[in-house]
């Protein structure tokens, strides 16, 4: 079992400039006379560093990655580390903004650092949720779904990140440097949401533990050195060292860059991204997937409103069509009993005759709306499937003992 972290401590690396209070952005700012902040850092990382570990800096394209590339860069020269390190960045394809690449591709030139770019298989993140859309009705078609499910990543199931990003970035950095201990380096801050404020300064990945059978094994710490930086810091280091900015936040007014159109962005910046025409192929494929599912693609927010000028007639016609649907669906569905909804362990209790009467109804009108084929629409069958599942579940369980 691996030691838990200790607490905090900071490393002071830049300049230590006289504080000025005048606002910095992405646009510039008065940074004469400006105090950066410290390094986050522990025993651990200092470790590692002195033991030359390979050092993997993540980047987007954004400000903060860029700000934590070149702060880390900074660190592990004062620090005389000689170990391997690159910048990787997972491309997520059409839904990135054009530049997002090049503004990696400038940042490693800069640096002097090799930039590995990875991605999905399978496709790109809007493949991911196309994908997740099919295999969620076939989920709703097998009964392995009391309601059906949305298509797309929220803030509570973010797959986009964990499965396009950090699983496939730690495939590649365990393969490349196996049998090592690799710091795994992001760029998130504190200060940019409630549940970063709880991350710390650096922990164990449990992605990229690796043993393999008669070979070293191959682990991983996640280090976030700049997590208690602020905004204007962060822009500071830009225009002081003269770091590539994205046109996203120079051109087009974004807060932040990730995807043009992400799950977690303001509305403010949905509308933003949508100014920019290289993003509406990204935009129509992505509305294309709110009209076929009925889901928007925020709770309460279609993002086919941000832009009604890019749709066609027909995703016009199939807006106004998806949206109905998405009350009726809502409607049928809140006609399921609580006690039947998906939790851990689903299903925890058989539903009763008149139950699953019920569910063969509730089955049957979401599959008529939505036209979707599917098994288990009459009571006898509905219970059969049931029985099955819990049985399964039994079984599982016993076999784990």
């Amino acid at each position: 079992m691996k030691a838990k972290l200790p607490s905090t401590g900071q490393t002071q690396l830049f300049e230590n400039f006289e504080f000025s209070s005048s606002q910095i952005g992405p646009k510039g700012g008065d940074i004469s006379g400006y105090g950066f902040p410290g390094i986050a850092c522990t025993d651990e990382v200092r470790g590692l560093i002195t033991q030359d570990a390979p050092v993997a800096i993540g980047v987007s394209g954004g400000k903060d990655s860029g700000a934590a590339a070149l702060a880390t860069v900074q660190y592990l020269d004062q620090m005389g580390h000689k170990g391997p390190r690159l910048l990787i960045h997972s491309d997520l394809g059409r839904v990135e903004w054009e530049q997002s690449i090049q503004i990696c591709e400038r940042l490693a030139q800069q640096l002097g650092l090799e930039l590995v770019v990875v991605q999905w298989k399978q496709g790109d993140m809007v493949n991911r949720w196309q994908k997740r859309w099919q295999d969620n009705t076939l989920r709703y078609a097998n009964l392995d779904l009391v309601k059906v499910l949305l298509p797309w990543s929220t803030s509570g199931m973010r797959f986009c990140t964990s499965e396009l990003k950090t699983s496939i970035i730690s495939q590649y950095l365990t393969t490349r440097f196996p049998g090592q201990t690799i710091l795994s380096v992001t760029g998130i801050r504190r200060q940019e949401s409630r549940e970063r404020q709880k991350k710390p300064v650096a922990s164990w990945s449990n992605d990229l533990s690796r043993t393999p059978r008669n070979s070293p094994p191959t682990a991983g710490m996640n280090w976030n050195p700049i997590i208690e930086w602020k905004h204007s810091d962060v822009w500071a280091l830009h225009h002081r060292y003269n770091l590539p900015i994205h046109e996203a936040y120079t051109e087009y007014s974004m807060s932040r860059v990730s995807c043009a159109f992400c799950i977690l962005a303001s509305q403010t910046d949905l509308l933003n991204a949508a100014t920019y025409t290289g993003n509406r192929v990204a935009y129509s494929l992505l509305v294309d997937l709110e009209i076929e599912s009925s889901f928007s693609f925020r709770e309460g927010h279609w993002l086919a409103d941000i832009k009604p000028a890019w749709l066609t007639e027909p995703q016009r016609a199939g807006l106004v069509e998806a949206k109905r649907k998405s009350r009726e669906r809502q409607r049928i569905e809140a006609a399921i009993p609580g006690h039947l909804l998906y939790e851990k362990g689903w299903p925890v209790v058989m539903p009763t005759p008149a139950e699953a009467c019920l569910l063969a109804s509730v089955r049957n009108r979401i599959a008529d709306l939505l036209e979707l084929a599917i098994h288990y629409n009459e009571q006898a069958t509905i219970l059969d499937r049931y029985q099955f599942l819990m049985a399964e579940k039994k079984r599982k369980k016993v076999q784990k003992k």
